[in-house]
């Protein structure tokens, strides 16, 4: 009898214990969990446009109150995060873009939102371009005429020097632009424009006429699934003409053309559970290991014995199988290439595989018949 009292004595003090953090006891349920995937670009579900490489992308993590409770490459982030209820921001960007310049194209995403007890959030971050760029087109005739003229492009208090034979798109924030040119000792203001986010506009500098101050402008405006590219011609020494905006084309070739995936309508891991049933299909991740069949709930990274299959993520640091989809590697040239066996270098890889999703395969959404791939 004095054993069943002293148990009903201890309760009140246990239900104390747990509900103070001075006694290092906290309730789970006020927490949830927090996690988070990056999603293809793009309204519809399938990646239209490849972005760089992911794992790169700079992830921050944050509360309402501004603790940072994970910042650093998404590559290396954890699946999730065990939080208090509460009120999170979870953005991501694929550089540091503190000031103009060169091929500097800058993707991100920023979501803020509410994690209660007991529940799972997944944050699915679309990252777009977040600043815009102009690229020159520099045509002979406006050599002969300004041979010595410098063109610059200017944002706010800078300035970015385009030379000539320049290639690249120069990255601005988004916000006004002009196009200065610097000629026997004076510059000129020869066009501004305000971009907004996602915008390349592409300028054709002529001057058929011998120089002068004033232009003349067609445009024309096509839309593309990754950005916005705007056209523009101009004729130094004419007046200036209304736009028509009804014309359809594109930047011309460079570098920083807008970069199609190697597979268009591929999925992604994160995608690939909602189009199960569908054959002959793409889906890219990352190989991040392998031996389904006994690695238990995680995936196998090192001493692989299976050359049959193997595991692909949304990103490189997932090992939960239940994250992945199980592929198999048929016999022949897709298994010849891909086993983890004789390759365990590929751990890491960007991959695209085409197959059948299907439901299970090793416990986990799975790609089978895999018949052709594309190692990035």
């Amino acid at each position: 009898m004095r054993r069943k009292h002293f148990l009903w004595a201890l309760l009140p003090l246990a239900a104390a214990l747990s509900a103070c953090d001075d006694f290092g006891f906290r309730s789970l349920s006020g927490q949830g969990e927090l996690r988070w995937i990056i999603e293809s670009e793009g309204p519809a579900t399938r990646a239209s446009a490849e972005i760089p490489d992911t794992n790169d992308f700079i992830l921050r993590v944050s509360s309402a109150e501004g603790k940072v409770l994970y910042e650093g490459p998404y590559g290396e982030s954890p699946e999730s995060l065990l939080v208090d209820a509460g009120s999170y921001t979870v953005g991501i960007r694929s550089i540091e873009f503190t000031a103009p310049g060169f091929s500097r194209p800058l993707y991100g995403d920023e979501q803020v939102v509410v994690v209660k007890g007991g529940a799972v959030v997944t944050v699915r971050l679309n990252c777009t371009l977040q600043n815009a760029g102009v690229r020159l087109q520099v045509a002979p005739d406006f050599l002969t005429s300004y041979p010595d003229g410098v063109l610059y492009l200017k944002s706010g208090d800078t300035r970015l020097m385009y030379s000539y034979t320049e290639k690249r798109i120069a990255y601005f924030q988004p916000g006004p632009v002009s196009l200065l040119l610097y000629n026997e000792g004076k510059d000129e203001t020869l066009l501004s424009r305000t971009l907004d986010a996602r915008t390349i506009l592409t300028l054709s500098i002529s001057a058929p006429h011998g120089g002068g101050s004033a232009m003349s402008s067609s445009i024309s405006v096509a839309v593309d699934t990754a950005k916005v590219w705007n056209t523009e011609s101009y004729v130094i020494g004419g007046g200036e003409s209304s736009g028509s905006g009804s014309g359809s084309g594109s930047g011309s070739g460079g570098e920083d053309d807008p970069p199609h995936s190697e597979i268009d309508g591929a999925y992604s891991v994160s995608q690939a559970p909602s189009h199960v049933g569908e054959k002959e299909i793409w889906v890219f991740g990352y190989i991040v290991g392998g031996d389904l069949s006994t690695a238990g709930t995680n995936v196998k990274t090192s001493k692989l014995t299976k050359n049959t299959h193997l595991a692909i993520a949304t990103r490189s640091t997932v090992t939960a199988k239940a994250s992945c989809v199980a592929v198999e590697l048929p016999k022949g040239k897709v298994r010849d290439a891909l086993n983890l066996v004789d390759h365990p270098d590929l751990i890491g890889s960007r991959v695209y595989l085409k197959g059948n999703l299907v439901t299970s395969y090793f416990g986990t959404t799975g790609l089978k018949g895999t018949s052709e791939y594309v190692l990035k």
